[in-house]
Order: C-alpha cells, then sequence, then structure tokens
C-alpha cells in the first residue's frame, strides 16, 4: 500500500481556545489511539491534501516531535459551512494486527455487455477490508471483462489472499443493466426469451377476433 509522510507537533493543551488558535493559524488538530495512550497534535491543513483530497488508501507515517507513529487514517471532520477539515482521528497499527481500512474499487477490461448496448452501473467506490499491514492492497481491482447483460459482481464473489472483505456478502459491486433505448432484436438471447413470452398472451386474446 502507498504511504505518507506527515509531521506534527503534540499539542500543549487540549482545549476550546486551544483549539480554535490552531484553527487561525491554518493548523488541523488531530488524535492518534490504538498506543497505549491518545497522542493528541496538530498539523499545518496543507500537510493533509495528499492524505484526504485523494481516492487512495494510504499507511501514514507521523512524525511527532521526532517520535513516528505508523497509522491509517479512521475518520476526518469537515467544517460544515466551508468544508475545511476541523479534525482528524488516526489508528496506530502493528505488523501482527489486522487493520480494517476502506479501498477503492478499480475495473480493467471490457464488458460484454457494454458492448452489447448495456449500460455499466458501479454501485460501490470503495470496499471494507481487514488485512495485516503487509497484504494491505492499494486497490481492489475488478476485471469486467466477462460481464454480460444482467450480470453482476458482488462481495461474495471476491478473493484475494490474506484480505477478508467485510461489506454485506449480497451487496452488488458492479453490474450491466439494459438500457431504455435497447429493442428486442438487440437484447441478449436471454433477454429476446423474455420480450417473446411477454408477447406471447397478446397473440393468444387477439385469436378469437379472426
Amino acid at each position: 500500500m502507498k504511504s505518507i509522510d506527515i509531521k506534527g507537533s503534540k499539542r500543549a493543551e487540549i482545549s476550546k481556545q486551544e483549539v480554535k488558535e490552531l484553527r487561525i493559524a491554518e493548523k488541523v488538530p488531530c488524535v492518534i489511539y490504538g498506543g497505549k495512550e491518545p497522542v493528541h497534535f496538530s498539523a499545518d491543513a496543507s500537510a493533509f491534501k495528499g492524505l484526504i483530497y485523494t481516492p487512495d488508501a494510504h499507511l501514514v507515517h507521523l512524525d511527532i516531535d521526532g517520535t513516528t507513529f505508523k497509522t491509517v487514517l479512521k475518520e476526518v471532520q469537515y467544517h460544515p459551512v466551508t468544508d475545511a477539515i476541523i479534525h482528524i482521528d488516526f489508528l496506530e497499527i502493528s505488523d501482527n494486527k489486522p487493520v480494517t481500512i476502506s479501498v477503492p474499487v478499480k475495473f480493467t477490461g471490457a464488458s460484454e455487455g457494454v458492448k452489447q448496448g448495456g449500460k455499466l452501473v458501479a454501485k460501490m467506490r470503495k470496499l471494507k477490508i481487514e488485512a495485516l499491514p503487509s497484504k494491505l492492497p492499494d486497490d481492489i481491482t475488478i476485471d469486467i471483462s466477462d460481464l454480460k447483460i444482467g450480470g453482476s459482481v458482488r462481495i461474495r464473489d471476491m478473493k484475494r489472499e490474506g484480505v477478508t472483505f467485510l461489506d454485506t456478502e449480497n451487496n452488488v459491486i458492479v453490474g450491466v443493466r439494459v438500457t431504455r433505448n435497447m429493442t428486442a432484436d438487440e437484447t441478449p438471447a436471454g433477454g429476446a426469451a423474455t420480450a417473446a413470452k411477454a408477447a406471447a398472451p397478446a397473440k393468444a386474446a387477439a385469436a378469437p377476433a379472426k
């Protein structure tokens, strides 16, 4: 997994006035959980741009006054009006303990269903996983080449060594659906058969009029 280095300073005190002063100075108050005790620190707001404003997941190496913490991002709080970052929580991790994190989904290949006129619909942009830090992937890549109209890939279909997928197993990650402008002739065999069945009752009802 990609990593990012951020430097910060321990907070001298934990108070509303201190938080106000930090934000005026364009710094973000933060906390590291998961160790023996929480570590409160602050860092320049600009230091988090490469971590927050990207779809990628990262391991975060925090240098707090010369002490390094290996962490992952847990939660970001934003100002309700300005969307400025007002607080960040990190989780300290160790090499022999599984980590729970959300990673982005990427797709590769050209779907058969899309070639036939269907529409690719991505239902999930990130997947929640659990793995040891050494097994954490940058992303989960799904090959959609064999995905036909009406087909889908669900959480239960996902397999990756050393990674446990934590979302509900029946959740659809990506699928191909029929578009409104597709005619019966353009629909694959399964769709054409369905259209024929739907038309059958109408023909039967018309018979007595002959």
